[in-house]
């Protein structure tokens, strides 16, 4: 049975199986939002940062023109998804103590979402880059169609299926 606190906030949600409110649900909500960013953030940074350092390799010259285009792609890729992991914090700090924590906990999880799509496109596509230096077209082209497979499986597929056993 769910109770009613001050200010109309439910204890108890059935939903969730805690005794909290609203207010600490999506203060909880909102920690692991940040949490996960934080994982993420270590993992984008990496290769980032791999990426950054590649055209100072001396092989770098000797690339032809797709893999320079699909390296230039992954740079732009990488800065996208880094700005968007700072989204969901520069809202908080936009509506901090203007009582929109929903909000923000509701746009910040439609932003992790995406980003858990460009990190796994963007690990994808390094890794695709890797194998186009290293042993070529075709081989590149397998690697990517596995991740892109991989990448509906466990990011789509797999939590509806878990979603859909569960309930």
């Amino acid at each position: 049975m769910e109770s009613h606190e001050a200010g109309g906030q439910e204890a108890g949600s059935a939903s969730t199986g805690r005794n909290e409110t609203r207010n600490e649900q999506h203060d909880r909500n909102w920690d692991d939002i940040l949490q996960e960013l934080r994982v993420l953030q270590t993992g984008v940074q990496i290769i980032a940062g791999f990426l950054l350092t590649l055209p100072f390799q001396s092989r770098f010259a000797e690339l032809d023109s797709t893999a320079v285009t699909i390296y230039l792609a992954l740079v732009v890729l990488a800065a996208v998804t880094t700005c968007l992991m700072l989204v969901p914090v520069t809202l908080h700090r936009k509506l901090f103590r203007l009582r929109q924590k929903e909000k923000v906990v509701a746009a910040g999880h439609c932003i992790l979402k995406a980003v858990l799509v460009l990190v796994g496109v963007l690990i994808a596509g390094s890794t695709t880059l890797i194998f186009y230096i290293v042993v070529g077209g075709l081989s590149s082209a397998v690697v990517a169609l596995v991740f892109a497979l991989g990448l509906v499986g466990g990011l789509y597929l797999y939590p509806r299926v878990r979603r859909r056993d569960d309930s």
